[in-house]
């Protein structure tokens, strides 16, 4: 939980622009292609930094990388998070997408201390395919080394006492697989804060098949035009595994810094590019060389998955009124 400090510091807005609706998740949902769409809308403001991650203190990296999150620019301060907001025009809605909001313990509380009167907005998956997803994704940051989905959610009792976690870790808390899925306790705790009037809970499915009508959706809720004329973005969440481990390890040695040559090739670089070529170059190193599609899902694993979070499943349809227990195809799971 954050300290009494942390907790208030939030509130702390002095007549400055906050958020009028937040998306808060989940990773690997489609929240990217959200953030893309809304951003184009005329009466919406959206900051080009997707993913500020400040209200979740839960969410900091681990005390080593803190240099890497300011290189990527993430806010440290609340000054620094308001001025995300600052190009909004007075009549536009202003949103943020930090995915990992929805995950976090302390985000709903402090996102109620900011902005009481905020929209929040939650997407949910099929927590098998969900999961497999994320691995992977955690697998491309870095903080995951454990290529066997099903060893690394086997560890989850050792990581939380400080054991197998990889030495890249930047986000060791992230590891924690299955508290990503319970979904009915982290909205439960949005719950606390706001009224269900203020709270949209998207389902991936949903989102994946029928994007213009749960964009129509979202645009109802926030209160803006839902004609306006915005750029669609396919919802089709694409998920990449490592190909070359010397080429991550390398690639990320010159992001942070690593080595004194490290840090010499890095200070050039960026005293002859510019941020966006620099990370227009990095896109395309890691989709090329770093990363490579993955293999099909290994399917005795994600029955396991299945059987292991069919009550969440089962609570969730409960919580949501809605049957996704047949939706995602959890009714012949036993």
């Amino acid at each position: 939980m954050a300290t009494s400090a942390e907790s208030q510091a939030p509130a702390r807005a002095s007549g400055r622009r906050v958020p009028d609706f937040f998306i808060v998740g989940s990773p690997k949902t489609g929240t990217t292609a959200l953030y893309e769409m809304l951003r184009t809308h005329p009466q919406i403001y959206m900051p080009d930094l997707k993913e500020p991650r400040f209200l979740a203190s839960d969410m900091a990296p681990a005390p080593e990388h803190a240099g890497e999150r300011r290189e990527l620019g993430y806010p440290r301060t609340l000054d620094d998070y308001l001025a995300l907001f600052e190009g909004a025009r007075a009549e536009q809605r202003v949103g943020e997408a930090s995915t990992f909001y929805l995950w976090s313990a302390t985000a709903a509380q402090r996102i109620a201390q900011l902005a009481p009167d905020a929209r929040i907005i939650a997407i949910v998956r099929e927590p098998a395919s969900f999961l497999r997803s994320m691995h992977l994704m955690f697998l491309r940051w870095g903080i995951e080394a454990e290529q066997d989905l099903r060893t690394a959610i086997s560890m989850e009792d050792a990581r939380r006492e400080g054991r197998q976690i990889p030495g890249h870790s930047h986000r060791p808390q992230l590891l924690q697989y299955s508290d990503h899925v319970r979904y009915v306790e982290q909205l439960r705790r949005y719950g606390e804060h706001f009224s269900r009037e203020r709270m949209l809970v998207l389902v991936y499915e949903d989102f994946h098949r029928d994007n213009d009508a749960t964009l129509r959706t979202v645009m109802q809720f926030l209160g803006v035009d839902d004609g306006a004329p915005i750029d669609t973005t396919s919802v089709n969440v694409t998920t990449r595994t490592v190909r070359s481990w010397r080429a991550k390890h390398l690639l990320r040695s010159l992001r942070s810094g690593e080595s004194p040559l490290a840090r010499s090739t890095k200070a050039t670089i960026k005293t002859l590019t510019t941020r966006r070529l620099r990370r227009r170059v990095n896109r395309t190193v890691r989709e090329r060389i770093v990363t490579a599609a993955p293999p099909p899902p290994d399917e005795s694993v994600m029955l396991e998955l299945r059987r292991r979070y069919k009550p969440e499943v089962v609570a969730l349809s409960e919580y949501l009124d809605r049957d996704l227990v047949s939706l995602w195809g959890y009714e012949q799971i036993d």
